[in-house]
């Protein structure tokens, strides 16, 4: 079985999200999504997510192509994460590309295309906007 994880925000979920994670599902049998917790999103972005952990959670579980969700508490621990679910390839959007090649030693680095015109900060900034 060929193990895929990949890490994400996951806030404001929208068709971009689902077209990564369908395609990264497809780079083998088993899909792992590592979901940031709150405080990490924060450290990250200067922002808190809209929608709590255990939305975003609940959204990306459902998800029939997603076979295992866990919480993301650091980026430091992304080769602990890789090794302790036994991943076989990790799958970044490619607005990530090189950011993860250190990881080639324990598994294959997979970066897809993200979805044009579709970005979360995009779209909570027209939000902003509308109100």
């Amino acid at each position: 079985m060929r193990r895929i994880i990949t890490f994400g925000t996951y806030d404001v979920f929208h068709v971009g999200h689902v077209k990564l994670l369908k395609r990264a599902r497809l780079q083998g049998d088993y899909l792992i999504v590592g979901v940031s917790s709150d405080e990490l999103n924060f450290s990250k972005k200067g922002r808190n997510p809209v929608y709590s952990l255990d939305n975003r959670m609940e959204i990306i579980g459902s998800l029939k192509f997603v076979d295992e969700v866990f919480v993301e508490h650091s980026l430091e621990a992304k080769r602990q994460y890789i090794l302790e679910t036994k991943a076989d390839v990790l799958v970044m959007g490619d607005d990530w590309v090189g950011r993860f090649d250190e990881f080639k030693d324990i598994c294959e680095v997979v970066y897809l295309p993200r979805t044009p015109s579709v970005s979360t900060t995009e779209i909570i900034e027209v939000i902003k906007e509308i109100e």
